[in-house]
């Protein structure tokens, strides 16, 4: 930790502000990697603000519609837990919108990807 930084200079809140100086959560990139599975549609990565990356997010045609799954572990018992994940719907919807909106880019670049089947 920089050692001019004091912890309680932190006010808590979602977007990190410190001390009156704000930071915007931004979505700097989204890498799309297509399949051709029924349900799994794509991996996706994205970064924030050219600074953190997360790996691994799916993007999954559901019964309810398409929808990102946060990247996830198999746990010991057999279930999964998120590895990281919005902890709020709007963070949520930010996020999915963007991936979701850059997945139908890479899949319009992709013609033989465009039909789906019934």
């Amino acid at each position: 930790m920089d050692p001019a930084m004091d912890p309680r200079d932190f006010d808590g809140t979602r977007s990190g502000t410190r001390g009156g100086e704000g930071m915007t959560l931004e979505i700097t990139e989204v890498r799309i990697s297509l399949r051709d599975d029924d349900k799994l549609k794509a991996f996706a990565s994205m970064t924030f603000n050219d600074s953190f990356v997360i790996r691994g997010l799916k993007i999954i045609e559901g019964t309810n519609g398409m929808f990102v799954a946060m990247p996830s572990r198999k746990r010991p018992d057999g279930t999964y837990q998120d590895v990281a994940h919005p902890i709020n719907n709007e963070t949520r919807k930010f996020i999915e919108d963007r991936i979701l909106m850059e997945y139908e880019k890479e899949r319009l670049k992709q013609p033989s990807l465009l039909v789906t089947g019934t």
